[in-house]
Parts: C-alpha cells; sequence; structure tokens
C-alpha cells in the first residue's frame, strides 16, 4: 500500500509539472505524468517524454514572441553605452540559444518513434534530446547570467524590467523541461521500483494521488484567496512554482479537511519543500501555512 508521503509527493510533482502558463488543463497531462513515473519500456517511455515536453512548452511560443517584441528596445537601450556591453552580449547569447533550441525541439517532434518498431528511430529521437537538453544547459545559464548581471545594474532594472519578465517566463518552461532529463525529481525512485512490483500498489498510488490532486484543482480559486489574505502582494506566478504548489496542496488540506492534524500537515508540507525546493522553501512554506492554520 502507498504511504501518504507517496502519494503527496507525486501530487505535489504533478501539480508542479502540470501548472503552466498558457499551457492546457492540467487533466490533460495526467495520463503521460504516470506514464513518466511507471513506464519502462524504452520506445514508450521516449513517446510518454515527447508528450511531456509538447505538453510542458505550449505556451512557449507565445512567450517567445513576447521577448522577441521587447528585446529591441533593451538591445537599443545597453548599445547606449560600452558599460554595458557584456550586459548586450549576455541578452544575445540568450536570443540565439532561444532560436537553437526551437529548432532542435522541432527536430525531436518530426522523429516519429510512436510509429516506429526499429531502433533507428528510437536512438535518432534519443540522441536529438540529448541534444536538446545540452541547449536548454547553455540557455538556462545564459539567462541567469544576464538576470543575475540586470540585479547589479539597478539604473538599468525598470526600463529593461518587460524582457526581464519574458526570459523569466521562459525559464519556468525550462525548469519543467529539465525534470524530463533528470526524472529523479520526480517521487522516489526506490518507491517505484517497489511499486512497480505491485500492481495493485501502483494503481493505489495513481488512485490517491489523483483524488488528491482533484481536491486541489477543485478549491485552487479559494485556497488562492485565502494565500491572497496572508501573503503580501500575492499573485501565484510571484511564487516559486515549487513552493506554490506544496502551499496549494497543504493550504487545501488544511481548509477541506478537518479531521487531518494541522501540525501534520505542516511538518509534511516542509518534508516535501526540503526534498523539492531551494533552501528557503521550508521557512516560506511554514511560515504561510501557519498562519493560515491560525485564521
Amino acid at each position: 500500500m502507498p504511504s501518504r508521503r507517496q502519494i503527496r509527493e507525486a501530487a505535489v510533482q504533478f501539480l508542479y509539472c502540470s501548472d503552466l502558463e498558457g499551457g492546457a488543463p492540467a487533466a490533460d497531462y495526467r495520463n503521460t505524468f504516470w506514464e513518466l513515473l511507471t513506464e519502462s519500456d524504452r520506445r514508450r517511455l521516449l513517446h510518454s517524454t515527447m508528450r511531456a515536453l509538447e505538453h510542458i512548452c505550449q505556451g512557449r511560443l507565445d512567450r517567445l514572441l513576447e521577448l522577441s517584441d521587447r528585446s529591441p528596445q533593451a538591445l537599443a537601450r545597453l548599445s547606449a553605452s560600452t558599460d554595458f556591453a557584456i550586459l548586450k552580449h549576455e541578452l544575445q547569447l540568450v536570443l540565439r540559444y532561444e532560436s537553437e533550441w526551437t529548432m532542435q525541439y522541432n527536430i525531436c517532434r518530426k522523429i516519429p518513434v510512436h510509429d516506429a518498431d526499429q531502433e533507428t528511430a528510437v536512438t535518432q529521437l534519443e540522441v536529438a534530446l540529448k541534444k536538446l537538453y545540452a541547449i536548454e544547459h547553455d540557455l538556462s545559464a545564459a539567462r541567469n547570467r544576464f538576470i543575475n548581471a540586470i540585479d547589479d545594474q539597478p539604473q538599468l532594472r525598470n526600463s529593461l524590467e518587460p524582457v526581464t519578465a519574458s526570459i523569466r517566463r521562459l525559464q519556468r518552461i525550462s525548469d519543467r523541461v529539465r525534470m524530463l532529463e533528470k526524472p529523479e525529481n520526480f517521487p522516489d525512485q526506490t518507491d517505484l521500483k517497489h511499486l512497480r512490483e505491485s500492481h495493485v500498489d501502483l494503481i493505489e498510488l495513481r488512485r490517491d494521488a489523483d483524488s488528491l490532486v482533484d481536491l486541489v484543482l477543485k478549491h485552487k480559486a479559494e485556497v488562492d484567496k485565502s494565500l491572497a489574505e496572508i501573503i503580501t502582494n500575492f499573485a501565484p506566478e510571484r511564487i516559486d512554482p515549487v513552493d506554490r504548489a506544496i502551499l496549494r496542496l497543504s493550504a487545501c488540506e488544511l481548509m477541506t479537511r478537518p479531521e487531518l492534524s494541522p501540525n501534520i500537515v505542516i511538518n509534511e508540507a516542509i518534508d516535501l519543500a526540503k526534498k523539492f525546493g531551494s533552501n528557503d522553501s521550508g521557512r516560506f512554506v511554514n511560515g504561510i501555512l501557519d498562519q493560515l492554520a491560525k485564521s
């Protein structure tokens, strides 16, 4: 029987992966999500990876067009002084890698692995995805260098905020793409190996995790409203996506499941934040949920 920890980890990862700007409804991603967790056949796993990639990248084109529209003005601003030459170069690198990523993504999409019984197509997609992930690493590094450099130039922050915002939105998509490269970021693989050995347990894990996700999605508006009463200048997109998923899950349980001890829910949320979030996630999640439990 799957543990409550396993169920909550799976639910948080689903909420994180499926909560996309401009993306399809979360429910559309559900089958693909579980295939990524449980599939062992090489070809079917690659097929699931591509379906997940296509889901995650919905909305990316709009963000990319937004960046393209905003970049000329930003480049003109950076060209005004030689002091900003490095920043200008970093932004140009970002734009170049964005273009390379898009071209490589389209190459991946054209490989018909779902129709192929031949080893050739499977190998081609593995190689193409490996190249896509390599570009992704370079792209993310260039984005981070640009954003960090802007933080060191307060006189540029306001004028470059539009292009910086577009880059941050694209990076949020990239963070999810990198989960496809690093499946260990999904719930613990040891747990899944054990669960795969018992078909009943795996069915129960999906049933219970899906039920928990459905509860969160059903009360999402109500949960966000309650969080907004606690978090100053609350806007979901301003909160780290992992923290957001954990907060929504745990806040929903605090608000809709009175049979659960608030202390247990909060402690479990802290554990999730420590495993999946940043160094500050545990304290942040603890503070918000503690206030919510007392309200």
